[in-house]
Parts: C-alpha cells; structure tokens; sequence
C-alpha cells in the first residue's frame, strides 16, 4: 500500500496543536481603511479550527505534522 500523501496547501494553511489545529485569520490582508480598530485588532493571532472541520483537516495531514 503507497504512502499517505500530505495535501500541501492543507499544511500551509493549518499548524497542528496538542488538541487539534490553529489557522490564520482572514480578512487581513488589504482594504484596512473599511475596517475599525477593534475588527483589526481581534484579526491579529490565530484561531482554532472548529470541531466539525477536524476530520477533514486530519485527512488532508495525516501525519505527525509540526
């Protein structure tokens, strides 16, 4: 049987936690003139990802991942 191969992007995107995962936030990026202070402001950091995602994200990197 071949080896499980990692999704790339998925890796990029998802740092592995001792409880599940941590991504970056969106919207933070560009266009921070239509954006308060306080929404910039809670942007900043990373966020865990949801329970329900937690299956496909551990499919997408199998292995013992950072």
């Amino acid at each position: 049987m071949p080896k499980m191969k990692t999704n790339r992007g998925a890796a990029k995107r998802f740092r592995r936690t001792s409880k599940g995962y941590k991504h970056k936030r969106t919207n933070k990026s560009h266009l921070f003139t239509g954006k308060s202070s306080k929404r910039k402001r809670q942007l900043r950091g990373f966020a865990a990802v949801s329970d329900g995602d937690l299956g496909r994200i551990d499919k997408m990197i199998p292995k013992k991942a950072r």
